[in-house]
């Protein structure tokens, strides 16, 4: 493959542990959501929708993975779930999951602020028992 050339297949990398997935970009299309999700709609035979199960089974929500387009270079997000796609009317080989992953952003320095007080509760500052 030359350096110019997209590879076919979009790669999942968990960032703690390494463990990498490569699912086929033929199967897939991306939509986004509100709120910074990214809903990444996956139709595939049952045996591709099985590994992707087991690489996301017990995978804490929030999760930070990277996401991997055609090699063009990982994109960091959070894993937010994946949910049962709302199409069935294909053959008994084909399922449908919709992954959920939120764009994850470093906030800058200007971007921290001293957050508002919310609640009322003073804590009670050495005071002497009579």
């Amino acid at each position: 493959m030359d350096d110019t050339d997209i590879s076919p297949y979009i790669t999942l990398t968990k960032v703690r542990s390494g463990e990498r997935l490569q699912i086929e970009q033929k199967y897939v299309k991306i939509r986004e959501g509100q709120n910074k999700v990214m809903a990444v709609s996956y139709q595939a035979p049952i045996y591709e929708i099985i590994e992707l199960e087991r690489f996301f089974e017990n995978f804490p929500p929030s999760e930070k993975i990277k996401f991997n387009i055609g090699g063009t270079g990982s994109v960091g997000v959070n894993f937010r779930g994946i949910i049962e796609g709302g199409q069935k009317n294909f053959s008994k080989n084909i399922d449908h999951k919709i992954i959920l992953l939120e764009e994850y952003k470093c906030p800058k320095k200007d971007e921290y602020t001293i957050p508002k007080r919310s609640s009322r509760f003073v804590p009670k500052v050495n005071q002497k028992s009579k």
